[in-house]
């Protein structure tokens, strides 16, 4: 498999990073309990952010895969830190359900969304509890 290839540049006490391949960029902060001012993301929110990402688009791939019904899903994460040492120990994450999904179909997707690549890069040690909210 071929590598993706990003550029991250120190600025002051932040990041500035590169998406090579689409020239995207986006900025870090420290967060304001670590010597930040929480004016954008830090590392460790972006690792919320990614596992609820991935798990909403490794299921829309899946559902437009296999034809199955999947419209708008929205996520909320919340990051939990631990220590010492200084690390993430829990990403809660609510993920709300499209309407139009047949019951059937939605224990497919939620093991989708279990076994995403970020949910399956992250340390055993990180608690990640999915709570899946489906419209009546």
């Amino acid at each position: 498999m071929a590598g993706v290839e990003m550029r991250v540049q120190l600025r002051g006490i932040g990041c500035e990073l590169h998406h090579g391949p689409s020239g995207a960029v986006i900025h870090t902060v420290p967060p304001k309990d670590n010597g930040g001012d929480g004016s954008s993301f830090s590392p460790t929110d972006l690792l919320g952010a990614s596992l609820a990402s991935c798990a909403l688009t490794t299921m829309a791939l899946l559902a437009a895969k296999e034809g199955l019904t999947f419209g708008d899903a929205s996520a909320t994460v919340v990051k939990h830190m631990v220590g010492p040492p200084r690390r993430v120990g829990e990403l809660t994450v609510e993920l709300r359900m499209p309407k139009g999904v047949p019951s059937g179909q939605r224990a497919r997707l939620e093991e989708i969304a279990h076994g995403c690549p970020v949910a399956k890069s992250l340390h055993p040690d990180v608690k990640v509890p999915m709570t899946f909210v489906w419209p009546d």
